[in-house]
């Protein structure tokens, strides 16, 4: 019994890691811009549809491309879209992001079809990784390192190069950051092209895990949205923390009560906003209240 639960939370740390990524874009849009991002979900499915295309037309090494191919159209959406509802009620851009991502779902159905496509793991990650008690697929641990890398990636971008701080500033202070010379629309542009960079890099590594259809993008938002609301809104490490606590909570419901399953997380956010209603990291930001 020890060792299927071990095994277990391995898995489940693999998971939640991959709900940090998916989560920490969609913590980003928001804690810089101020935009619920409904259609976070559809931009993890477009990831996962652009590796498949890359993989078939190009081989596995052009995959690392899906998630750029994500960025540039969310950067689209974004100058299209997004930015007329900047200062507006948050409301405004619910709505809207919500009939973009069934704009987008509708697309992916049109030219990928509504079946799903399975998507085998890369050659190089094929089989089973043991350490102790611990049974888990490579390509598990392969994206559990990838997952952190990019997570140490984007801190350090974040903290100690020039436009991190500017990204960090105009989420403070946009009035400043553009009385200072910086083209402030430019920079939200790049914000939101990030958020969903991440989300994109989320689903190019979560398609071999899964059959890639059209629904992934519906069931991966709403994890991403209560992961954001358990850790904090806006805080990118309370999204870390909480994307490890549901993924082991959903990993142990899945073992030994898998009809519970679906349900775990949202009574583990319940629990935990009756004793921090602000989230476990979440801070009062004046912009947004």
């Amino acid at each position: 019994m020890l060792d299927i639960i071990i095994s277990q939370l391995a898995n489940g740390l693999v998971l939640g890691f991959l709900y940090v990524l998916l989560a920490i874009g969609l913590s980003i849009i928001f804690g810089l811009l101020g935009v619920i991002n409904f259609a976070h979900g559809a931009f993890f499915a477009l990831g996962a549809y652009f590796a498949v295309s890359l993989y078939s037309s190009l081989g596995w090494w052009s995959v690392i491309l899906a998630p750029v191919l994500v960025a540039i159209v969310g950067m689209v959406c974004e100058r299209v879209l997004i930015r007329y509802l900047y200062g507006k009620d948050p409301l405004l851009s619910l709505i809207l992001t919500f009939a973009l991502s069934l704009f987008i779902t509708a697309l992916i159905r049109l030219f990928w079809g509504a079946g799903g496509i399975p998507f085998s793991t890369p050659p190089a990650f094929a089989g089973i990784f043991e350490f102790g008690a611990i049974f888990l697929t490579r390509y598990r641990v392969a994206v559990l390192f990838i997952t952190v890398l990019l997570l140490v990636a984007l801190w350090a971008f974040l903290t100690f190069t020039p436009y991190g701080r500017i990204l960090r500033a105009g989420s403070r202070d946009p009035e400043m950051v553009e009385m200072l010379g910086i083209n402030l629309p430019r920079v939200l542009t790049v914000v939101f092209g990030l958020g969903c960079l991440l989300a994109g890099a989320a689903g190019l590594l979560a398609a071999p895990l899964l059959t890639v259809t059209p629904d992934i993008a519906t069931v991966a938002i709403m994890p991403a949205f209560v992961i954001v609301t358990i850790g904090g809104l806006g805080s990118y490490p309370g999204a870390i923390v909480a994307g490890v606590l549901v993924g082991l909570v959903t990993a142990l419901t899945v073992q030994f009560a898998p009809e519970a399953s679906a349900a775990s997380m949202y009574v583990l956010m319940a629990l935990i906003l009756l004793i921090r209603p602000r989230g476990l990291f979440g801070e009062r930001w004046e912009r947004f209240e």
